[in-house]
């Protein structure tokens, strides 16, 4: 059963919501990690992190019906420095402004259910809006069930990317 998106809700994140967006993103670590998955598994994304995301005003809050935090998510328009160097080739020129999606998080219980297709098209529509033709994100090699949505929301593998430490990211971009 999938969650129906016109009763989530997307809002910015609060500094008294810091606790509750750890939680969710604590649960999604050991999620990852049941998985094999070698990815948040070295503290981060950790409270610092976040509380900057909400003082930038870029962290966000998916809401259901019943006013639970169901996920949590950062998004920026801002040009993101690991991106700069892609072994591989962004589809939109290197000075374009894009969107990005970072530290994604959807709660135990709403996983599967829709949560983060809806947090994708809430921000392409919003960048549409602002005429922005492009979205990007990156994931881990080992996180095929992001690989997965990405490519149902017809995202184009693009390349290789490197964060600050080195760990290396699958690249992906959407012209919209």
């Amino acid at each position: 059963m999938f969650i129906n998106s016109t009763i989530l809700e997307l809002i910015k994140a609060e500094k008294s919501e810091l606790k509750i967006i750890m939680s969710i993103i604590n649960d999604a670590q050991k999620y990852l990690a049941s998985l094999k998955i070698d990815q948040w598994q070295n503290g981060y994304p950790d409270a610092t992190k976040i509380l900057s995301d909400i003082n930038n005003r870029e962290s966000y809050l998916v809401y259901n019906s019943s006013n639970q935090i169901v996920a949590t998510t950062m998004f920026t328009t801002k040009l993101e420095p690991t991106y700069s160097s892609i072994n591989g080739k962004w589809l939109t020129p290197k000075n374009s402004i894009y969107g990005v999606i970072h530290r994604m998080a959807v709660g135990n219980n709403y996983r599967k259910l829709g949560v983060a297709t809806y947090i994708f098209k809430y921000f392409e529509t919003l960048l549409k809006s602002q005429h922005i033709n492009s979205m990007r994100i990156d994931t881990h090699e080992d996180n095929l069930g992001m690989q997965n949505l990405l490519k149902s929301l017809n995202y184009s593998y693009c390349g290789i990317i490197y964060l600050d430490n080195d760990d290396k990211r699958l690249a992906f971009e959407k012209l919209l």
